[in-house]
């Protein structure tokens, strides 16, 4: 008989500069117990705003806030002046009705790729991260994911135990 998969490892830590719509700061390690939803994001990426963020808000509305945690990442590897700032992403939010909590990616002297999208290996944007209860990554998409696909997902996380 094969031996059990091992669990997969904790991910990194996000590297956030500032964050919106958090009343504190927010950290993997702060949301354990409940599956995590992460969509990362640029506000002047078509697919972002056509796909990316009405997705993680249609999960925001279909599972309870105690079960699943959303969040935003922009995370900023191009057009910098055009959107690097706090003041822009917060217009962008309110025009778009996103109430959960956003990070903005913090970036290394110098360097266009901000650290979580490097830590990760992003390819782009969007790009939707599901974590497990334990804070483990367990699904990294680039592009688009159907809703019922993202959903059987999130249950089947949500059906595990936390450890």
């Amino acid at each position: 008989m094969p031996a059990p998969a091992p669990a997969p490892a904790p991910a990194p830590e996000w590297r956030v500069r500032e964050w919106l719509n958090a009343e504190a700061p927010l950290s993997l390690a702060s949301l354990r117990g409940k599956v995590v939803l992460l969509e990362a994001f640029q506000m002047l990426c078509p697919g972002c705003v056509g796909h990316g963020i009405p997705q993680a808000l249609r999960a925001r509305q279909a599972f309870p806030e105690d079960a699943l945690a959303v969040v935003g990442l922009h995370t900023v590897f191009e057009h910098h002046a055009a959107q690097g700032g706090a003041v822009a992403l917060e217009a962008f939010l309110h025009e778009n009705r996103v109430r959960f909590p956003v990070g903005i990616d913090a970036h290394a002297d110098g360097d266009p790729v901000p650290l979580t999208m490097r830590a990760y290996a992003m390819q782009g944007t969007p790009t939707l991260l599901l974590y497990d209860r334990g804070g483990r990554l367990r699904l990294q998409r680039f592009g688009a994911m159907e809703d019922m696909a993202l959903g059987a997902a999130i249950a089947t996380l949500a059906a595990e135990p936390a450890g």
